[in-house]
């Protein structure tokens, strides 16, 4: 078989990535590259594709370590920032631990810290930009979409009544965003925009009096806030980058926070809260799931990603190996302030099986999911939660990367066939 065929020997598969043979073969056995038997011998065959890809991908990594100090400007996948570290399992906003600010500190104190404005700054900031004529007609048309499409029908409405929407000096962006962050937490919960904290605001929207209760929300819109780059926040900075205004770029992060991988996520860990409550035995439940998620998840071959992925909705978060702290925050604070015969108990059994189970700690999805379930508020206030907390976040990044000026234009790396293969 030569290298013009669809496989190739041992021998040339080896010649093609340029390593030895019993490179080759601890390659297979890693899951790097697959064999499969020769039909008349006891020789293995290597696909010439798969091979080629592999080498391109050698090639390529050997080629970023010059560069990898290059931002996304036609350059690899590295952007600089100054906003938000995540480091030794612990999460920082501009150099301050998050979970310590989430204790005592409101989301609007937070925007002002990831923004570098002063507070009174974002608590001045003009009214949004639609009468209340307006905006009553606006909500008993949208009144029962969903929070996510409400907020992005608003947004470029919205967008076209802001006379400075366009403008990029520091007072005209700031101003944008305070309207920009009270727009789409009214639109979320279907009230009218308001100065008044948001998580008061949210509180009142859902029925929430206590202050234990109340503050639990203002802990995590503030926990929500960033997370680096992640794919929403990668996508405004993408969208930002080719030069459109503030509400062009969160809305691009709403519609990328809504996919069931990210923001949606919340859903799915409700959906294992509902299944867990009436299984008659939780670890035969979780074995059970476990075993499924692990056999639909079965791939193998090169660039398997399969150990990266949460062995359940809501568990085992890659940049926490011990467990991610703001949903453990979040969790201890539920605890303190869950109503009497709320379902806490069962949210608690779910984490210790799961823990035991699979050695896996919950997330900040599971922790959202938990509070939405505990306090019995409206389905979806978890998703709101998480999007509204990360809008803060996004402005931030939406602001630096305008500041950087430079075009995210990344390279793709091309696995196809080519003439030069021949």
């Amino acid at each position: 078989m030569t290298s013009s065929g669809r496989y190739l020997s041992a021998d040339e598969a080896a010649q093609a990535l340029g390593i030895s043979l019993p490179t080759l073969y601890a390659y297979v056995s890693r899951g790097l590259l697959s064999s499969s038997p020769h039909a008349d011998s006891k020789r293995r065959l290597y696909d010439a594709g798969e091979v080629r890809r592999l080498a391109r991908r050698k090639a390529d990594g050997k080629r970023a370590g010059k560069v990898a100090q290059k931002v996304l400007d036609w350059g690899v996948p590295v952007l600089e920032s100054a906003i938000t570290l995540i480091n030794d399992g612990r999460l920082f906003y501009r150099g301050r631990d998050a979970i310590e600010l989430a204790r005592s500190a409101s989301l609007e104190e937070v925007a002002a810290l990831l923004w570098e404005c002063g507070e009174r700054r974002i608590a001045q900031a003009p009214a949004a930009p639609l009468a209340a004529a307006q905006w009553s007609a606006w909500l008993k048309l949208w009144g029962d979409s969903t929070p996510l499409d409400r907020v992005l029908v608003l947004l470029p409405a919205a967008a076209a009544q802001m006379p400075r929407v366009w403008a990029l000096g520091r007072d005209a962006q700031l101003d944008t965003a305070c309207v920009l962050l009270r727009l789409v937490a009214a639109a979320m919960v279907s009230v009218a925009p308001s100065n008044d904290p948001l998580h008061r605001q949210l509180a009142a929207s859902w029925g929430v009096r206590g202050r234990p209760q109340i503050s639990l929300l203002r802990a995590a819109l503030v926990a929500c806030a960033d997370h680096e780059l992640n794919a929403s926040t990668f996508t405004v900075r993408c969208i930002t980058s080719t030069g459109t205004h503030l509400f062009g770029a969160v809305a691009g992060g709403l519609a990328a926070l809504s996919g069931p991988r990210h923001g949606g996520e919340t859903a799915r860990v409700a959906a294992l809260f509902d299944d867990a409550s009436r299984a008659a035995d939780l670890d035969r439940f979780l074995a059970t799931r476990l075993a499924r998620e692990e056999h639909s998840d079965a791939r193998g071959g090169p660039g398997d990603t399969t150990a990266l992925r949460p062995p359940l909705p809501g568990f085992g978060h890659p940049l926490y190996p011990d467990g991610d702290p703001r949903a453990r925050l979040l969790l201890e604070l539920l605890a303190d302030c869950a109503p009497t015969r709320a379902p806490l108990a069962g949210v608690q059994r779910l984490a210790a099986a799961m823990r035991a189970t699979a050695g896996a700690e919950p997330t900040l999805d599971y922790a959202l999911a938990a509070i939405e379930r505990v306090l019995a508020l409206p389905a979806g206030a978890a998703f709101t939660l998480f999007a509204v907390g990360r809008v803060v976040g996004w402005i931030a990044h939406a602001m630096e990367q305008t500041a950087d000026g430079r075009l995210i234009r990344p390279r793709a790396r091309y696995i196809g066939a080519y003439e030069g293969d021949h």
